[in-house]
């Protein structure tokens, strides 16, 4: 269960940070080095939109949590091999929902959209492996 509530905490918040950052960086905003006033904005937006994130991507985090804890049941596939496997899965899973968006594409569009997926499914699966299965302390 505590797997699930990392997934549920971690995936939305790092998700929609990045899912954010992808989209400011695709739509040109940061062609020149960001000041930190453009910073704050961004942060301010983040802010405000962090109710949606969770909201729109809540149910994703609880399926990347299920394959973390269906692949942690094979006991051939170590910790690392289960953080690339859900992490990969991540990136094909956010590269098929955002990837088409706008009217850009290429390498650059294909690997950041790819990312929001890949490092939220990663850093949680690597944080549920951590606390989870730490052996508990008196």
């Amino acid at each position: 269960m505590k797997r699930y509530v990392i997934f549920a905490a971690l995936v939305p918040l790092l998700g929609g940070f990045l899912l954010l950052l992808a989209t400011t960086v695709m739509s040109g905003y940061w062609s020149h080095p960001p000041s930190l006033s453009e910073a704050g904005k961004l942060l301010t937006v983040f802010a405000r939109t962090l109710q949606y994130s969770y909201l729109f991507g809540l149910l994703p985090a609880l399926m990347l949590g299920a394959v973390d804890d269906i692949i942690l049941h094979v006991k051939r596939i170590g910790p690392l091999v289960r953080f690339l496997i859900v992490g990969v899965i991540s990136f094909a899973a956010a590269e098929l929902l955002y990837g088409s968006r706008g009217s850009d594409s290429g390498a650059l569009q294909f690997v950041l959209y790819g990312l929001v997926g890949f490092v939220p499914g990663a850093v949680a699966s690597g944080v549920a492996h951590y606390f989870v299965n730490r052996p508990a302390t008196a």
